[in-house]
């Protein structure tokens, strides 16, 4: 006799993620819930672990790389305040699971991958993917009105923040010893930058973004 596993609904656990994972944790914002609750996360994990892709934590891609969990995602775009007609660039976007949210709510998106698998997994969901090395950007589509950094990172580097336009907004994940610190920075007129710290959370490493070793004697 063959036991047949039930499919999820994927569509109610969507909004049981809106409602008792991202509300409760601080994302108010009506765009980002919006997109949130309409983007299928499902489609951008593994097949096999579609079941528990609206769990609150990261989950394996494969390539040794991570989907952020939803909680993580939804903050920063939070507080990111994307608007519709802005343009962004997604750094490390593994699948595309932050940029078709962005996409979703009316953002033009370039999504960098430095994995080739990876980026052809995105491409067949639907986002428009550059690949490179992640700590250059994409000096090409700058200056951005925002940049997500998708995973943990020990260093913004100068090279991101330079393509960010005035006003551009910037969020990553700086990984701490046991937990990184979600922070969202705002690049001022002149050229200067400012951060701010939203949250701690659990994030999986970007590669390519290890801070430079000081000179020692």
């Amino acid at each position: 006799m063959t036991i047949q596993t039930p499919i999820p609904d994927f569509d109610a656990a969507r909004r049981a993620m809106v409602d008792g994972q991202l509300r409760p944790q601080g994302v108010n914002d009506r765009f980002v819930l919006e997109a949130m609750a309409a983007v299928p996360r499902e489609q951008f994990v593994p097949e096999h672990l579609r079941p528990v892709a609206y769990s609150d934590r990261s989950l394996p891609l494969g390539e040794g790389r991570s989907i952020a969990a939803a909680s993580v995602i939804g903050l920063l775009l939070t507080e990111m305040i994307p608007q519709a007609g802005e343009r962004a660039l997604v750094v490390g976007a593994g699948t595309g699971y932050s940029a078709a949210l962005l996409q979703s709510m009316g953002v033009e998106v370039v999504a960098l991958e430095c994995s080739a698998e990876l980026a052809e997994r995105a491409r067949e969901l639907g986002v428009t993917v550059v690949e490179g090395p992640l700590e250059a950007g994409h000096e090409a589509g700058a200056p951005y009105d925002l940049i997500l950094i998708d995973g943990a990172v020990e260093h913004l580097p100068e090279r991101l923040i330079d393509q960010l336009a005035e006003g551009g907004r910037l969020g990553a994940a700086i990984a701490g010893r046991a937990i990184a610190r979600l922070v969202v920075g705002r690049k001022a007129p002149g050229g200067g930058f400012g951060q701010r710290s939203i949250a701690d959370a659990a994030v999986a490493a970007l590669p390519g973004f290890a801070r430079p070793q000081a000179f020692t004697f």
